[in-house]
């Protein structure tokens, strides 16, 4: 088969702009919620896009840790390509798919990192093997091979015990949207687009073509 002749007919669900939330954040854990229910794997992933100093746009899957009135909350280590990225231009994109549900989120604003206090009790809170690795991996940089991180892991291991401090590198980033945009697949291509703008204290709710 050619890829171009890959079609699926999308239909689910609707999507009306005078039946959403007025609040996009409502809007999305309402949807969040009904992807948890619909047991949907890996429903927190989500694609970030960032772009460089120099312009040059990059993206990668993240886990979602957590989402309030002020935004969605991820962590990693912040001297990774990401890190670099954000300290240079500290605005950011993000897209869940949930294919099941024919649905996608889209979330774009500035980013800012969360307090060392968020980030600490978060790193507590993760499995040992995990804080170990974030403390003996150098993200996004160049290593000669799989037994060098095995030894690094091994090291930090060694001297970090069962209970380690998180490192300096690594903690939390907040996404504080400026625009937020649901897509419902539909029959025929002609999908419903409803867009969420910041304006002032409130959100302006449009609907876009598909």
């Amino acid at each position: 088969m050619k890829i171009a002749d890959l079609r699926q007919e999308y239909m689910r669900e609707t999507l009306d702009e005078h039946d959403v939330a007025h609040d996009p954040l409502v809007q999305f854990n309402r949807w969040f919620d009904e992807a948890v229910a619909a047991k949907m794997p890996m429903l927190n992933s989500m694609t970030l896009a960032t772009v460089s100093a120099a312009g040059q746009p990059s993206a990668r899957i993240v886990l979602l840790k957590g989402v309030d009135a002020r935004g969605f909350v991820f962590f990693t280590n912040y001297a990774s390509r990401k890190g670099a990225d954000l300290a240079a231009n500290p605005v950011a994109a993000l897209l869940f798919h949930w294919v099941e549900l024919e649905r996608e989120v889209r979330i774009e604003g500035r980013i800012e990192k969360v307090s060392a206090r968020e980030s600490d009790d978060y790193f507590a809170s993760r499995p040992v093997g995990s804080q170990h690795a974030a403390i003996a991996s150098p993200q996004s940089r160049v290593v000669t091979s799989r037994a060098e991180l095995e030894a690094r892991f091994a090291e930090a291991e060694k001297n970090h015990g069962p209970k380690p401090a998180r490192p300096p590198q690594w903690g939390g980033y907040r996404v504080l949207p400026s625009a937020l945009e649901f897509w419902q697949g539909r029959s025929n291509r002609l999908h419903d687009r409803v867009l969420y703008t910041r304006v002032g204290d409130g959100w302006q709710i449009e609907r876009l073509a598909p």
